[in-house]
């Protein structure tokens, strides 16, 4: 090579040395510094997640995403400043984000449900919920499902999505539960009377509260009885108990005191004689 050749080789380089190296110096410390933003952002990320007691298996799934999510942002920002075209790959991964989301929609939706409700906690594991049109209690609550164990002991799976986007009743939230019965008289049973028989026989019941008190009262009138709303209170946990028992202790004493539980019936009046 002549001379005069290589002084314009390592005049080129000189000048491309000029034009890139404050870039690349200048990408290299952006790379260093965000990598040191992103892991301090991780870090409060799983730290504030902690803090407000969101469920264990969640906090390494979101602090993974952030991280993950954060260093793709950094690369590609790095990336252009030293001169690297980047719309291309930005389209690229878009697309095949938009591909991956249409395929997984549903699962997503699901994962994405699974998210709001251990970060917003509607119900833990022990309570008993009722959603999707299963009841039951819940045994786990995971990433895309949540797992109820139904009075039958039977096992509902239910997909988080429909559970997140759809009417959850959560009936051990509260301490207190009140526990709704229906008792039927007969219409010519006194009201009064009948009343306080039920009064009675639920303060001994085990399990019902004195405060809120029992409320008995007439609730509607039947085609063969008049009914009463019997409506004890009881803790959470005791639910079933009190409402096996209430039921039990109800009839017991309805029937010691010699008053009518009328079962449906009909009158029937035949008239003698023809058409005149």
């Amino acid at each position: 090579m002549e001379d005069k050749d290589l002084e314009k080789v390592l005049e080129y380089i000189k000048l491309l040395g000029i034009e890139y190296i404050p870039k690349l110096a200048l990408a290299i410390v952006t790379l260093i510094v965000g990598l040191w933003l992103v892991a301090r952002i991780t870090k409060f990320t799983r730290r504030m997640m902690e803090t407000r007691e969101v469920d264990v298996s969640l906090i390494p799934f979101v602090s993974g995403i952030v991280n993950i999510g954060l260093k793709i942002l950094l690369i590609i920002s790095v990336a252009s400043m030293v001169g690297i075209a980047t719309t291309s790959f930005v389209a690229v991964l878009g697309a095949a984000g938009l591909a991956i989301g249409l395929a997984l929609q549903g699962s997503l939706g699901n994962f994405a449900g699974g998210v709001l409700i251990l970060l917003f906690k509607p119900f833990k594991v022990g309570d008993l919920i009722e959603s999707d049109g299963a009841i039951g209690t819940v045994q786990s609550i995971t990433i895309l499902n949540t797992i109820l164990i139904t009075p039958a002991d039977n096992t509902a799976i239910l997909p988080n999505g429909n559970v997140a986007n759809n009417k959850i009743l959560n009936y051990t939230k509260e301490n207190n539960r009140r526990v709704d019965l229906e008792v039927g008289i007969a219409y010519h049973e006194n009201v009064d009377k009948a009343k306080e028989v039920i009064e009675k026989a639920l303060q001994g019941v085990p399990g019902v509260l004195e405060n809120p008190k029992p409320f008995v009262s007439i609730l509607n009138f039947g085609d063969s009885s008049v009914n009463l709303a019997v409506r004890p209170f009881c803790n959470s946990t005791d639910y079933w108990d009190v409402y096996f028992l209430a039921n039990e202790a109800v009839k017991k004493a309805l029937d010691n005191a010699k008053i009518e539980i009328p079962f449906p019936q009909r009158d029937i009046t035949i008239k003698s004689g023809g058409l005149s």
